[in-house]
């Protein structure tokens, strides 16, 4: 298994410090990431779902050290990520990219589509010339869907559709191996979505991509993800292949997460889970279960233990000791 990953996680955690008094000492933390653990396989797509504030985007991020880890490595391939220096970091970055979530913040408005696309092709000494460059951009342009005229225009000028294909373009232009999408389509109407969705797909298979897909919006997630892993509060809760995760969930949260979604078919009824309670507060999350405060078939022992991820089925990991 872990021959053929791309990409491996052990036991990442991230940390934010929160600081106060009158030496701004360090008074508590957020738990933002919290000994994670998961592999991605080359050419697959893992899902990364959860809720709003769970370290999903944090994860992605201490990845590709855009923020430093606290602890824990990232491998990817031989090489360990948290362990390189700069120079290193900005040679690997031609194989891990990542596309934002807001198409608004995440193009430079003051450079041109043509600039923003080929800054990497600069950095990374890709293109010989400035024709070569431009070419280049063109041919990524059209490869995304859009055309040559739009290479001397700046972001304002486009939709948020066209800017997150902007922001594709910006990632392909290195060739990478890894593309961290960070929520890249919750910003977008329904219908943009389903098109930026069924581009990304296009492109994995013309290039050969590997994909971690971060999104809260599971009905997102189901169409594109070969895994999907569920993460709650800093932890991740269940692995599974994307159809058995869907078809069959095991823990108490993916159930409640999964009930939760859209169902097309007025005919086809679905019992919906209501959770009790709010989200605990990443700053001193709950002992034992993280997920203990809220679970309807918790037991006693759920508070005490932490639990870990146990292999259910082959590739179908839940980290629950009523259901494993």
């Amino acid at each position: 298994m872990a021959e053929q990953s791309l990409l491996r996680i052990n036991n990442l955690k991230k940390y934010f410090p929160i600081r106060g008094g009158l030496f701004s000492r360090e008074v508590a933390r957020v738990h933002a990431v919290d000994d994670v653990t998961f592999d991605i396989k080359k050419g697959e797509t893992l899902g990364l779902v959860g809720e709003s504030g769970c370290g999903k985007s944090t994860t992605g991020r201490c990845i590709l050290r855009l923020i430093e880890p606290t602890a824990g490595e990232v491998w990817f391939g031989d090489r360990n990520v948290t362990t390189l220096d700069k120079r290193a970091l900005r040679h690997l970055r031609r194989d891990m990219q990542i596309i934002f979530q807001d198409p608004y913040a995440s193009l430079n408005p003051r450079m041109t589509v043509g600039s923003i696309i080929g800054e990497a092709l600069v950095i990374h000494k890709l293109a010989k010339t400035k024709r070569e460059r431009e070419d280049r951009v063109v041919h990524l342009l059209e490869t995304v869907g859009l055309s040559a005229e739009h290479l001397r225009r700046y972001p304002h000028e486009f939709s948020g559709g066209q800017r997150q294909r902007i922001g594709i373009a910006r990632a392909l232009a290195v060739s990478p191996k890894l593309i961290v999408c960070d929520e890249p389509v919750s910003a977008l109407d329904v219908s943009i979505q389903a098109q930026v969705i069924n581009l990304l797909e296009d492109l994995q298979k013309q290039f050969d991509l590997t994909y971690l897909f971060i999104a809260h919006d599971l009905s997102v997630v189901e169409h594109i993800s070969t895994r999907v892993a569920v993460m709650y509060l800093g932890k991740i809760v269940e692995i599974a292949p994307a159809k058995e995760l869907y078809t069959n969930p095991k823990h108490p949260y993916t159930e409640a997460l999964l009930s939760a979604v859209p169902i097309p078919d007025p005919a086809v009824k679905r019992k919906r889970i209501l959770l009790e309670g709010d989200v605990p507060s990443p700053i001193k999350p709950p002992s034992g279960c993280r997920f203990h405060t809220r679970c309807s078939v918790r037991i006693p022992s759920c508070s005490e233990n932490e639990q870990v991820l146990k292999e259910i089925s082959p590739g179908h990991w839940v980290a629950c000791q009523v259901r494993a």
